[in-house]
């Protein structure tokens, strides 16, 4: 999964693709490198950020979405709005990719349930401007773990079909450094809920100093970012969404390649 930000201050590359010729220019390069699908977002979630209004998130987002797919590129839309939801699913987005779950938006479960779309659950405290006063845990995935399977079940009681559901463990929403890390080495607490787990680990905070020098800018993290892309495939993991799909793209063709010669 290819991140678009058509945003202008999110945390890595806010501005850069802010305008509409560079959203869809940048999305076919996502594509190009190896990107299964773009994920359209026109509200930054950087620690901080404050909300946008409905209107300027679906005039940044939806022209982006309409041509994308008019080109054939796979499109899921990043927003915890139901309404940007509903615009883009109507313009043929396959995916919508809520972090709050559903729950900043009480309407967002009828539009995922009545359109049938996927729908990526993410684990979510709050929004971005209070998440870390939330990120107080006794033992971080076995709470997030019970979070994320109370939310799955209240949007199946709803409606929502289970097989339309991916989940997300938020890695950086509500967490500070060493709980990102406790998150991933508990990889299968999350698998065993029995649905597909996307891993979105890119360029995150967590990452400085691990793989590049601490203080190196954000892009500098991507290299950290693949090998949590492999280790994340190794285990089953059904996505990841990546700032720049080449490097995984590459760790991934390593390892299909490594895999295929020993079948």
């Amino acid at each position: 999964m290819g991140i678009l930000n058509v945003t202008p201050d999110s945390f890595s590359d806010g501005g850069l693709h802010e305008a509409y010729d560079a959203a869809v220019e940048h999305a076919r390069a996502l594509a190009a490198a190896g990107a299964d699908i773009v994920d359209v977002g026109g509200e930054s979630t950087r620690p901080g950020a404050d909300r946008v209004p409905v209107e300027v998130e679906q005039r940044r987002v939806l022209p982006v979405v309409q041509q994308l797919v008019a080109e054939g590129i796979p499109v899921s839309v990043d927003t915890m709005n139901a309404a940007t939801a509903e615009r883009a699913v109507e313009l043929g987005a396959a995916i919508v990719n809520d972090v709050s779950g559903g729950l900043a938006d009480p309407d967002m479960v009828r539009v995922v349930r009545d359109s049938g779309t996927g729908f990526v659950v993410m684990h979510w405290r709050g929004h971005s401007d209070r998440m870390y006063r939330n990120a107080e845990y006794v033992h971080a995935v076995d709470e997030v773990r019970r979070e994320v399977e109370l939310r799955v079940a209240e949007l199946i009681v709803l409606g929502v079909r289970q097989e339309q559901v991916v989940i997300d463990p938020g890695l950086g929403f509500a967490k500070q450094g060493a709980q990102n890390w406790e998150i991933l080495a508990g990889y299968e607490r999350f698998a065993s809920i029995g649905l597909p787990v996307l891993v979105a680990a890119s360029r995150k905070r967590f990452l400085e100093g691990v793989g590049s020098a601490a203080g190196s800018p954000p892009k500098d993290r991507d290299l950290a970012t693949a090998a949590i892309s492999l280790l994340a495939a190794e285990r089953g993991a059904w996505g990841v969404r990546v700032h720049d799909p080449a490097p995984t793209r590459a760790v991934l063709d390593v390892w299909d390649a490594w895999r295929a010669a020993r079948s």
